[in-house]
């Protein structure tokens, strides 16, 4: 049978809540700050992580991609002496890095998988499927989704324990900013045959700048506050909920975005515009470089709702529930 949520699992007694060995993890002292370390690859997930040094949280960001140097990231977190650890795609993790970890460890699924276990899933999320096989559950104690409509799949993996959409670091927000002149429009992702599908008669037409994804946040920064209007196109012709939407809300832009499956709160048409086809996005772009007004409370509304997503409102609340949960629960992360 399958394993049942570790929430709705019964309540461990004190003796039996234990970390990897046979202690409880180390909880954070009365009035100290949270130590919070971040892992993953910076160039996709500093954007998405919480970026604080104050005396409510001290955090830090520590590089680590798929083939990465395992002894160096176990280093630098155990230096870091964390409370928790936040790792984002934990199915890149090589076996048994944090053995031994005296600290929770959170695995955040970013990745697009198939949704139902049938066999006509796109070949792009059949390959990510397959890399989430790999995922160690011995290195996580728990794991969140972006997409809820992943879980029943992700769960023959390990099961989920919460889904919410990947949190925006604070650098990135920014007021809405009337246009000065005509607006210019920004994608941020690599090119895809399904995207260019959407962009070329834009980029042929208006002033569209299409940048790579892959770059820092200070960066990225930069990019979102010299345009207007930003873009949000799948990778492959599959629903999805993509984070680059909330990093364009949070900027206060006007968001123009494919289809979005599930919305994460997000109203159509109220907080973004929605389009289905290639033309509809040009027809779109084409009214909000000319009459950049009509949309103004578009943006407007979209920023508020972004708030949402903001990284130092999201994660102390994500990991006090983490730690409550831990200590009612208990891991399976013992020896």
């Amino acid at each position: 049978m399958p394993t049942a949520p570790a929430s709705m699992r019964t309540p461990m007694s004190a003796a039996q809540i234990v970390g990897r060995g046979d202690a409880p993890y180390p909880a954070p002292q009365r009035g100290a700050p949270l130590r919070l370390a971040f892992v993953g690859q910076s160039t996709f997930f500093e954007a998405c992580a919480l970026d604080e040094h104050s005396g409510r949280v001290q955090t830090t960001f520590v590089e680590f991609r798929a083939g990465g140097d395992a002894d160096a990231v176990r280093a630098r977190v155990l230096a870091f002496s964390p409370h928790v650890v936040v790792v984002f795609r934990p199915e890149v993790l090589p076996p048994g890095v944090f053995a031994g970890l005296r600290a929770p460890v959170l695995g955040f699924l970013t990745e697009p998988i198939p949704r139902t276990r049938g066999h006509g899933a796109h070949p792009d999320l059949k390959r990510r499927r397959a890399a989430l096989a790999a995922v160690d559950t011995a290195n996580v104690d728990r794991l969140v989704a972006f997409d809820p409509l992943i879980v029943p799949t992700a769960d023959a993996f390990m099961p989920v324990w919460r889904s919410l959409p990947l949190p925006v670091a604070d650098r990135l927000y920014s007021p809405v900013r009337r246009a000065a002149g005509r607006p210019s429009i920004l994608f941020v992702g690599r090119s895809t045959e399904h995207r260019e599908r959407f962009l070329a008669r834009p980029k042929a037409e208006l002033d569209l700048v299409h940048a790579a994804f892959g770059i820092g946040p200070a960066e990225l920064a930069a990019l979102l506050a010299e345009h207007d209007i930003g873009v949000n196109l799948h990778n492959e012709p599959y629903p999805s909920f993509e984070n680059r939407v909330c990093l364009h809300l949070a900027a206060g832009q006007l968001v123009v975005s494919e289809t979005l499956s599930p919305t994460h709160g997000l109203e159509p048409d109220v907080d973004y515009l929605e389009v289905a086809e290639p033309d509809q996005l040009l027809a779109v772009l084409r009214a909000a470089v000319r009459f950049p007004p009509a949309y103004e409370r578009v943006r407007i509304r979209g920023r508020r709702k972004a708030e949402a997503f903001r990284a130092s409102h999201v994660y102390p609340r994500l990991v006090d529930d983490l730690l409550l949960d831990l200590r009612v629960f208990g891991t399976d992360r013992a020896a």
